[in-house]
């Protein structure tokens, strides 16, 4: 198993820090380095910064907002990316949500399953630089009846194939994923749950496609808090999970509260939802079941760590990415190398 960082979203508070810890998980062998964008920071931007002053980490976007740009736009950006990285870079797609697609990008959130067949579609066609023709749902190019031709891509991508993957958290994404893409991204993983909630689905398109699971690159996120307090570790998570589980889309349609239903939390994701859209966020984090933060994060002992990585790997993931907790950037470098320290202990490095 493979380890990854996840920067999260720029301005987030710590920039000054970011860097530095991108550099530090590059001198220490971590094989992939995320940058998160939704209404503030681009990732891109980010990416091409932390690839100029790294040497040989993997920089991908977790995600890309699909509404946020055309395919052909996304298939530019990558191989602009890769080209200047190397062939370091990993196009990471997500459909994000519909606040944030239609009050943000004033896109209509509809059909997410198709947009993002389609959007991956065109994108790799674009890659192979082939002229650039496409008829769909979503996408028609060249525009019928007025000035377009097929164009092809000026620039040369460092590789042809890009690894792509896709934000998914819903069953049938998650199906589809393992179809069409070359990793999953992962949010809110236990490794109790993960063959129901994620790799049965996963397996399943990959079937679909007459593929297995090898190669796939299964990379859920997971925060990471080293300390001998376990509870107290937690505790740092709770807004965290409120904001995701709670707040994240509408009363109908959060794809968090979903899944931590699908984790047998039925009753507490209610009322962390109920409490939050009322405006009760201190309650919302309270609500948060200890156990639901401790299986879905890293805490405490490198030795207890490196137990929960063991039981990551055995549930099928292939890259563990870690979002290193700390108030200080001391703290978040500590992490950082407990994590490397952990798999090394766990015997997966």
């Amino acid at each position: 198993m493979r380890l990854g960082i996840n920067l999260g979203y720029w301005g987030a508070g710590m920039d000054s820090d970011n860097l530095a810890v991108a550099q530090e998980a590059d001198r220490l062998g971590y094989d992939v380095c995320w940058a998160a964008e939704a209404y503030g920071s681009d990732a891109p931007t980010v990416l091409a910064w932390v690839a100029a002053q790294t040497e040989s980490i993997d920089v991908g976007s977790a995600i890309l907002q699909i509404p946020a740009r055309q395919p052909a736009m996304t298939a530019m950006t990558a191989a602009t990316l890769d080209s200047l990285s190397g062939g370091r870079f990993r196009l990471g797609l997500g459909v994000s949500g519909p606040q944030v697609s239609e009050g943000w990008y004033g896109v209509t959130f509809d059909k997410p399953l198709s947009r993002t067949r389609e959007y991956v579609e065109i994108i790799r066609k674009a890659m192979t630089r082939e002229r650039l023709s496409y008829e769909g749902e979503h996408w028609t190019l060249p525009l019928p009846g007025g000035p377009g031709k097929p164009l092809k891509l000026t620039v040369h991508p460092q590789r042809e194939h890009i690894p792509l993957y896709i934000a998914a958290i819903g069953p049938k994404n998650l199906e589809q994923t393992g179809e069409i893409a070359d990793g999953a991204l992962l949010i809110f993983p236990s490794a109790e749950h993960l063959e129901d909630t994620a790799i049965r689905h996963l397996r399943a398109g990959r079937e679909k496609a007459g593929k297995t699971m090898e190669g796939f690159d299964v990379c859920p996120t997971v925060p990471l808090a080293v300390g001998d307090d376990v509870n107290a570790l937690a505790d740092m998570f709770r807004p965290y999970t409120a904001l995701y589980v709670g707040g994240m889309g509408s009363r109908k349609q959060n794809f968090y509260n979903q899944l931590a239903q699908r984790m047998g939390y039925e009753k507490e994701a209610a009322e962390i939802q109920d409490k939050y859209l009322s405006g009760d966020k201190d309650g919302a984090a309270a609500a948060v079941p200890h156990s639901l933060i401790d299986s879905t994060t890293l805490l405490g002992s490198v030795d207890r760590i490196a137990e929960r990585m063991q039981a990551y790997a055995a549930a099928g993931v292939t890259t563990l990415t870690l979002a290193p907790a700390g108030f200080t950037l001391d703290e978040r470098l500590a992490a950082l190398r407990a994590g490397t320290d952990a798999l090394e202990r766990s015997g997966l490095a």
